[in-house]
């Protein structure tokens, strides 16, 4: 019987259970499918609260979605503004305002709550 996951211990089993059911050929809508998605689920909600991931930087995170998208920072210029401002906004020396927030959400498709975090 599944339960809910209350401590690392738990924690490793629940790994360890579902890496075994990986590894079977299982098929749809059995009690193996069942498992596998329910402690799937239960695993998430345990990592979620005890291993949280800190949302990146801003700026990291527009350099990291123009490389993974093969943009470039000219390209990035022209959702901007300016090249100037680009410039400053990539250095640090200027913030990030709600228009052009906006504008990175819309064409890069970057989050905007990590958009908005202080930097």
């Amino acid at each position: 019987m599944v339960k809910p996951i209350k401590n690392n211990e738990q924690y490793e089993d629940a790994l360890a259970r579902v890496y075994t059911l990986m590894q079977k050929n299982i098929k749809p809508d059995s009690k193996d499918s069942d498992e596998l998605e329910i402690l799937s689920i239960l695993i998430k909600e345990y990592e979620l609260i005890h291993f949280p991931v800190p949302k990146p930087n801003p700026l990291e995170a527009i350099k990291f979605r123009l490389e993974q998208i093969n943009m470039s920072e000219a390209e990035l210029s022209e959702i901007l503004g300016y090249r100037s401002r680009k410039s400053e906004i990539l250095s640090g020396k200027r913030k990030l305002n709600l228009t052009m927030i906006r504008k990175l959400v819309e064409k890069l498709q970057i989050p905007a709550d990590v958009l908005i975090q202080a930097y």
